[in-house]
C-alpha cells in the first residue's frame, strides 16, 4: 500500500517541478529587460546618490538608471523599467516672419531632432517626455519656430537667400539652450523655401539678372566677335595659303609647258631632217623614173603612131563600105516615103470628100427638124420651168405657219384652190403662146422618142464604114449634132 502510494506521488511531483521550472522562466523573461539599438531602457526605483565632484561642488545622482543596447535584470515590486526611442525625427516648419527691414517672408524648413545620446539628456528627456513621445515633436517645431522667427527678424531677405547657411546656424544657436534643457539635440536643419506675397524676392532678383544677362550677351558678343576675328583671320590665312599654292602651281605647269613644247619641237625638227634626208634620196629616185619613163614613151610613140596608120588604112575602107551602104538604104527609104506619103494623099481625098457629104446631110437634117420641131422645143422649156413656178405658187403658203380652213368642203377646200390656179395658168398659156400645159406633158412623149432615136444614131455611127473611110468616132460625133439640132 505504501509503494502504491509512493508510486503514485512521482507523476504529481514531475508536474509540480515542470510548472515550477516554467514560471520561472515567465519570471525570468519578465524580470530580464533588454534595449535595441535606437532606444533605451529607463529604471526607476534607485535611490539617489550625492556625488562631489574634484572642485568640490557636491550634485545629487538621481536613482533615474539608464541601459544602452544591453539587458539588465529588473528587481521586482523595487524597480520599475520603461524605453525612450534615440531615433531622429523629421519635423516640417512654416513661419510666415518680417526680416530686419519690415518684409514679410513665408519660410519652409525641415529638422531632424532626436533625445540626446548622453545620459544626462536622456534623464532630462526621460523626466519630461517619457511615455508621451509625440509632444516631442510639437515642443520642438514651436521652439524652432520662434528661433527661426528671432533669426529671420535679425537680418535681411537679401542675406537669408545669400547666406542660407548663417540663417541655419542663428537658428540651432537660439533654439540650442531650449533643446538641451529638454534633453533634446538637432541634427540638422535646413531651410527649403524663401517666398513673400508681394514679388519682394522677385523684385531682388530683376536687377541681378538684368547684370547677369547684360554679362551674358556681352560675353556673347566677345565670343562671337572673337569667333569672327579668329575665323577673318583662318580665311586669311587660307586665301595666302591658296594664293601661294596657286604661283607655286602656275610656276610648275610653266615648266611643265616649257619642258612639253621642247619635247614637242623635239619631234618635228628630228622629223623634218630625216624629211630632208628622204626628198633628197625622192629627188635622186624621180630622175631615174623620169628617164626611164622617157625611154618608155618613145617606145611607146613608136609603137603608137605605127598602129594607129594601120587604124586609120582600117577605118577608111569601112567607112567607105559603110558610106555605101547608107546611100543604099537611104534611097530605098525616100522610095518608101514617097509611096506612103501618095497614099496617105489619096486617103485623106477621100475622107474629106466622105466628110462633106456628112456634113451637108447633118446641116439638112438640122434645119428639117428646126422646122418640125420648134414647138416641141418651146414646149420642153415651159416643161423645166415648171417646178420654179410652182414654187412661187406655193411661196405665200410657206410663209403662213398655221392655216384654218373655214369651208363646207373642209380640208380639200385648199386643194381646190391650188388646182384652181394651175387652170388659170393653163389658160395664161394658151393665150399668150398657143399651147396648154396638157400639150407640154404630151410633148414629153414627143421628148423620150428623141431619146430612143438619139441612142439608135449613136449605135450606127460607131459602126466603121470600110467603103466610106471614115472613122466610128467621126461618125458618132455626126449624129450626135444632128441629133442635137433637131431637138
Amino acid at each position: 500500500m505504501g509503494v502504491l502510494l509512493g508510486l503514485g506521488l512521482i507523476p504529481v511531483l514531475i508536474v509540480v517541478a515542470v510548472v515550477l521550472l516554467v514560471v520561472f522562466f515567465i519570471a525570468v523573461k519578465r524580470l530580464y529587460r533588454n534595449a535595441g539599438a535606437d532606444e533605451a531602457l529607463i529604471i526607476t526605483g534607485k535611490r539617489s546618490k550625492t556625488i562631489t565632484g574634484a572642485d568640490g561642488v557636491s550634485t545629487v545622482q538621481s536613482g533615474i538608471k539608464v541601459v544602452y543596447g544591453a539587458g539588465v535584470f529588473v528587481k521586482p515590486f523595487f524597480e520599475k523599467v520603461a524605453k525612450i526611442s534615440l531615433s531622429s525625427r523629421a519635423i516640417e516648419i512654416s513661419v510666415n516672419a518680417q526680416d530686419s527691414k519690415g518684409v514679410t517672408i513665408d519660410v519652409e524648413a525641415v529638422a531632424l531632432v532626436k533625445v540626446g545620446e548622453s545620459e544626462h539628456n536622456v534623464r532630462k528627456a526621460a523626466q519630461r517626455f517619457l511615455g508621451q513621445e509625440k509632444k516631442i515633436d510639437d515642443f520642438a517645431r514651436e521652439v524652432l519656430s520662434g528661433s527661426l522667427r528671432a533669426s529671420i527678424g535679425a537680418t535681411d531677405v537679401s542675406t537669408i537667400i545669400r547666406k542660407r547657411d548663417d540663417l541655419t546656424a542663428a537658428v540651432l544657436t537660439v533654439a540650442q539652450d531650449a533643446l538641451s534643457s529638454q534633453g533634446l539635440d538637432v541634427d540638422s536643419f535646413e531651410v527649403k523655401a524663401v517666398t513673400d506675397q508681394s514679388n519682394y524676392i522677385s523684385d531682388l532678383g530683376r536687377a541681378e539678372r538684368a547684370r547677369v544677362r547684360l554679362e551674358a550677351e556681352n560675353a556673347e558678343a566677345q565670343a562671337d566677335r572673337e569667333a569672327k576675328e579668329a575665323r577673318a583671320t583662318a580665311d586669311q590665312a587660307i586665301a595666302e595659303a591658296e594664293n601661294t599654292l596657286a604661283i607655286r602651281r602656275a610656276a610648275l605647269q610653266l615648266d611643265s609647258d616649257r619642258a612639253a613644247a621642247e619635247a614637242a619641237a623635239a619631234g618635228p625638227l628630228a622629223s623634218a631632217k630625216a624629211n630632208q634626208a628622204v626628198v633628197a634620196e625622192e629627188q635622186i629616185t624621180a630622175q631615174r623614173r623620169a628617164e626611164l619613163r622617157r625611154a618608155q614613151l618613145e617606145s611607146e610613140v613608136t609603137a603608137v603612131a605605127e598602129a594607129n596608120a594601120q587604124k586609120t588604112k582600117l577605118d577608111s575602107e569601112a567607112a567607105a563600105a559603110a558610106a555605101i551602104r547608107t546611100a543604099e538604104a537611104e534611097t530605098a527609104r525616100r522610095r518608101l516615103a514617097a509611096e506612103a506619103v501618095e497614099a496617105e494623099g489619096a486617103a485623106e481625098a477621100k475622107a474629106i470628100e466622105a466628110r462633106g457629104l456628112a456634113e451637108a446631110k447633118a446641116t439638112k437634117a438640122q434645119a428639117d427638124a428646126l422646122k418640125d420641131q420648134s414647138e416641141a422645143l418651146l414646149q420642153l422649156k415651159v416643161l423645166e420651168t415648171l417646178p420654179a413656178i410652182a414654187h412661187e405658187l406655193a411661196a405665200p403658203l410657206a410663209a403662213v405657219d398655221n392655216m384654218t380652213v373655214i369651208s363646207t368642203d373642209g380640208a380639200t377646200a385648199l386643194t381646190k384652190q391650188t388646182v384652181g390656179q394651175f387652170a388659170e395658168l393653163d389658160s395664161v398659156l394658151a393665150s399668150s403662146v398657143g399651147f396648154k400645159l396638157s400639150d407640154v406633158v404630151k410633148s414629153s412623149a414627143i421628148g423620150r422618142t428623141a431619146g430612143a432615136a438619139h441612142e439608135d444614131a449613136v449605135h450606127a455611127a460607131e459602126t466603121p464604114d470600110v467603103n466610106a473611110g471614115f472613122p466610128p468616132a467621126h461618125t458618132a460625133s455626126i449624129a450626135s449634132a444632128t441629133f442635137e439640132a433637131a431637138i
